[in-house]
């Protein structure tokens, strides 16, 4: 998974990273908008999900605190990052931000 992920956030198109845990309630709440933004941008943006409970090296690595967590990387760089539910107008908005 780790040379998958290095892979796919190094693009210049944007990789909208989904960290989560089987678990969570809210990242099970977050699912379904995370889907659907992954949908809308099919050919703009990537997409990655992460379980936090399985690659703990990544999760170390960006400090991911909590879940659910997005981070929007481009170039391989983190841009933009949010912890918690949000509402998907939220999410394009910073994904249109960083295109």
């Amino acid at each position: 998974m780790r040379k998958l992920f290095k892979k796919t956030i190094a693009s210049e198109n944007p990789t909208l990273v989904y960290f989560f845990a089987s678990w969570c309630v809210p990242c099970k709440l977050m699912r379904p908008t995370v889907e659907k933004i992954v949908e809308e941008g099919a050919t703009a943006i990537n997409s990655l999900e992460i379980d936090v409970e399985l690659e703990k090296a990544i999760v170390k690595k960006y400090k991911i605190k909590g879940v659910p967590t997005l981070v929007l990387f481009k170039n391989g760089l983190p841009m933009w990052r949010h912890t918690g539910v949000m509402p998907i107008e939220d999410i394009r908005l910073a994904i249109n931000e960083h295109r």
